[in-house]
């Protein structure tokens, strides 16, 4: 919200999953407001719907969840689900408008259960108490989140996709691992991946008090009881992958992604894609042309669309 005290009017900003921002022009004296601006984005917000639930954790809390679908959408559909968190320092994704989600609903158009469904879960995502070191609630929510979806009949397994990026990465990689029966496709973006040696590699170091560090023996305990990248198991049916990293990360070393692809590579047992996609020049701290941005999100989405079969002319 923003204003002068000497003027009748204020301005404030709205979004939500279905609404671009908008700025909405205030009068204090008479209570009209209208809108200012708004993003021009080809988007009927009155075809989609939004919905808030609560979950149940692993512990009993309560988490909530929002579902974007396109209108009319209703469970027992098994539709195809896409669901993106972060899941870590403190950090919390509130509601927004999010043009993945616009397109995930709109995707509707030509799948055969003529719709699409995106979830928000709320995870708990990082007071130290909550989140960090011994307690990594935020995977035990995720996976929650999923198990509601399913027995709720929004989807099944065939047709859930997961994504997450940086510590998201780790969330969506330590999903995979420890309940690759829940999800048809991954897109896990500059993860961490092998959090036992993960301070060793450029600022990692840095983020010690968030994870603790496996050079302290009590902490590698838990540390290697969720590390992804050590509970890779052989022969194990593991969903479709596709990692994304690239050379320029600053932040997140690669070798995460790049070992993890050849690991899950050489134990899947079975035959869904498990693929790297790979940048020379760019990596996860920012600077991307928007031209290559799109082209990134095409081939991310055209993975997910593939793999749970939404076909036609979403993929274009």
């Amino acid at each position: 919200m923003r204003g002068d005290w000497d003027r009748d009017e204020g301005f404030y900003t709205f979004s939500s999953f279905a609404q671009p921002a908008t700025i909405y022009r205030y009068e204090a004296a008479s209570g009209k407001q209208e809108i200012f601006a708004r993003i021009n984005v080809p988007i009927q917000s009155d075809q989609i719907e939004v919905k808030q639930v609560w979950y149940e954790s692993k512990d009993k809390t309560k988490i909530p969840m929002f579902l974007v679908y396109k209108k009319g959408h209703h469970s027992g559909w098994q539709s195809p689900d896409f669901s993106y968190r972060y899941g870590g320092f403190n950090v919390s994704l509130t509601p927004g408008f999010s043009s993945l989600a616009a397109y995930w609903a709109r995707a509707a158009e030509s799948t055969p259960c003529r719709t699409c469904a995106g979830a928000a879960s709320s995870v708990r995502s990082g007071t130290k108490r909550e989140c960090s070191r011994t307690n990594r609630m935020s995977f035990d929510d995720f996976i929650g989140a999923a198990e509601w979806l399913i027995k709720n009949k929004y989807t099944n397994p065939s047709k859930l996709a997961i994504s997450g990026g940086s510590n998201g990465g780790l969330l969506v990689g330590a999903a995979m691992t420890q309940r690759p029966d829940l999800f048809q496709a991954v897109v896990c973006s500059y993860p961490l991946l092998d959090m036992i040696r993960y301070q060793s590699f450029m600022v990692a170091r840095l983020w010690v008090p968030e994870y603790g560090s496996s050079e302290n023996a009590e902490q590698f305990k838990y540390i290697y009881a969720y590390s992804p990248y050590q509970h890779v198991k052989k022969g194990e049916k593991y969903p479709a992958v596709l990692f994304v990293t690239g050379d320029a990360d600053t932040r997140v070393a690669p070798l995460h992604a790049r070992k993890m692809t050849a690991l899950v590579q050489a134990s899947t047992g079975s035959d869904r894609p498990v693929l790297l996609h790979y940048n020379t020049k760019a990596g996860h701290s920012g600077g991307l042309p928007v031209s290559q941005i799109i082209e990134d999100q095409t081939d991310e989405l055209s993975f997910l669309f593939w793999q749970l079969g939404v076909m036609g002319n979403s993929t274009q």
